[in-house]
């Protein structure tokens, strides 16, 4: 009778070892899953989350995208969204658990990278950071976050491939970065770019150069994108809807690297107001931001520098073609956000794939005797000051006490909102109200909608045709009523810095609005934004 094998070699075993990390895998995602479902009701009101929801509605009620309403988004998003509005009602709550589950997603692949070269705690520590500090940073239904997980799926899908040298997985990659460019063209474009790159580096340690295949995952999600449209007539549309922010939203969108959004007075309560101590726990709370940007710009020079050895020596080390493909890949999605938006928002958006880098450095094997010295400080560092930035954002969500009731259902907010309760109370499902210059959530959470066809609109970003298209559309009698924002312009300066001057100055749509409306009432946002709900010169107010 065989001894039984004994305990010690039984835990080493790499079957149970495998098995370990994926009952890991599996607490990360449901922990994820359960953290991130706590955001599922607070709002703060943001105006971009309301373009993917307005935009599913109209998919959802028959429109076609680029035929029948304007966007600049490849179509993934709207069609994502209206199939689960489809399924299970046409909630707010249902849009927001599908970034529940996409958020979770995220972390697990997180920790699937990381956990390649690093121990499973500092992978798994990864991973939360890619929950609290990634997806809850800014949880709102946007095509960013569900273009993000494709793009893990892309980059582990390399992974593997580099690992098994398997066909299907070359495959799987040109056809996960295919879907996430049908999500955000930008990251997908990057993504696969960076990926060829990173092939072509490898091109003497792979048995195959994946090109073909690579290619061939590639193409096939445009064709049918393409034959679905084309059907619907609306393929020249869709390509020229792709093309519109090279010339617009890129020129209104440029800033500094690293950007952070911050107002005057918003730097000054961080940096220059209160205790010397309560000023430090402030910065180091906001530090991340300040981080974050910096795990690209390693990756880049990680790739630049094995580029060289790759070329110099002869290597075929398997963490070598793992760290030449995931930066492959990064040096990709980096030089999307820096053609796109180089704010830190943008940044956070890819947080999962950058934290994979934060776990390298945290954790991954390496020879720097000063890396090695410092990493218990690092850890530490990382813990506190992502760890604060992390809670105040769970701290924002938990301590939203406003309950708000919309027809999409009920949602919580970290003030009293007055836009809402009296959209609904003077209009009626479907009416056409322009909320302007661009805040489309007021219009999908009172179930209303935009009497062009354009959802949203923004001074300096948007064309002179389009401000016409939106004028003519307020001299329809269809319209019901305007909401308008007139301290708008004053956010610009902040947000949107090479917004030029003439396009604040003379913004046809407001000098429209002010010259044909009358205010009827001046209604509040959680945030003390102030709203005008008007109606037209001579029409008595409801």
């Amino acid at each position: 009778m065989a001894e039984p094998e004994p305990l010690v070699r039984k835990l080493s075993h790499p079957a149970f070892a495998a098995q370990r990390d994926r009952f890991i895998a599996l607490l990360i995602f449901v922990g994820c899953l359960g953290y991130l479902y706590l955001f599922r009701r607070f709002t703060s009101i943001e105006p971009d989350e309301g373009i993917v929801l307005q935009a599913a509605t109209r998919v959802l009620a028959g429109q076609v995208a680029y035929r029948d309403f304007f966007s600049f988004y490849t179509p993934g998003s709207f069609y994502l969204i209206a199939g689960f509005f489809r399924l299970f009602g046409n909630s707010f709550l249902v849009a927001r658990t599908s970034l529940v589950v996409s958020g979770a997603i995220c972390s697990l692949m997180t920790y699937a990278l990381a956990r390649r070269v690093c121990s499973r705690g500092i992978s798994a520590f990864a991973a939360v950071l890619a929950t609290a500090v990634g997806a809850a940073f800014r949880f709102e239904v946007l095509h960013n976050w569900y273009s993000t997980a494709f793009a893990c799926f892309t980059v582990y899908s390399a992974v593997r491939y580099v690992e098994r040298q398997n066909h299907s997985w070359a495959f799987a990659t040109g056809s996960f970065a295919a879907v996430t460019f049908l999500f955000e063209q930008s990251k997908g474009g990057g993504l696969a770019l960076g990926l060829l790159v990173g092939f072509l580096l490898l091109r003497k340690s792979l048995r195959h150069l994946p090109v073909g295949t690579f290619a061939a995952g590639l193409i096939w999600p445009f064709l049918i994108t393409f034959g679905f449209f084309a059907i619907q007539h609306a393929s020249a549309q869709m390509i020229s809807s792709w093309l519109w922010p090279l010339n617009h939203y890129t020129r209104a969108n440029h800033v500094p690297y690293g950007w952070q959004n911050w107002s005057d007075e918003k730097r000054a309560i961080i940096f220059a107001s209160g205790p010397i101590a309560a000023r430090v726990a402030k910065t180091i709370a906001v530090s991340p931001g300040f981080v974050v940007p910096v795990l690209p710009l390693i990756a880049v020079a990680l790739l630049a520098f094995l580029g060289w050895k790759l070329r110099t020596q002869s290597t075929d080390q398997r963490e070598t073609r793992y760290y030449v493909i995931v930066c492959a890949a990064l040096a990709g999605l980096l030089l999307s956000i820096v053609i796109v938006r180089s704010d830190i928002l943008h940044f956070l958006y890819l947080a999962p794939l950058w934290y994979v880098v934060l776990a390298w450095i945290l954790g991954a094997e390496v020879r720097n005797r000063l890396l090695l010295r410092i990493r218990p400080a690092l850890i530490l560092y990382v813990a506190a000051s992502f760890g604060m930035l992390g809670f105040a954002m769970l701290l924002a969500t938990t301590g939203a006490h406003t309950r708000l009731e919309t027809r999409r259902g009920i949602v919580s907010t970290s003030d009293k909102d007055t836009v809402i309760p009296y959209l609904q109370e003077h209009s009626t499902s479907g009416d056409a109200i322009l909320v302007y210059p661009y805040l489309p959530l007021y219009n999908y959470l009172s179930a209303t909608r935009s009497p062009s066809e354009l959802d949203f609109s923004q001074p300096g970003m948007n064309t002179d045709a389009q401000a016409d298209e939106i004028v003519n559309a307020l001299r329809s009698r269809e319209l019901h009523a305007v909401l308008f924002e007139p301290a708008f312009a004053e956010k610009i300066g902040e947000a949107w810095p090479e917004t030029p001057i003439s396009a604040i100055v003379k913004d046809r749509v407001a000098d429209y609005i002010v010259r044909s409306f009358q205010i009827c009432k001046v209604l509040r946002s959680p945030d003390g934004g102030q709203f005008e709900y008007m109606v037209r010169k001579g029409t008595a107010c409801q």
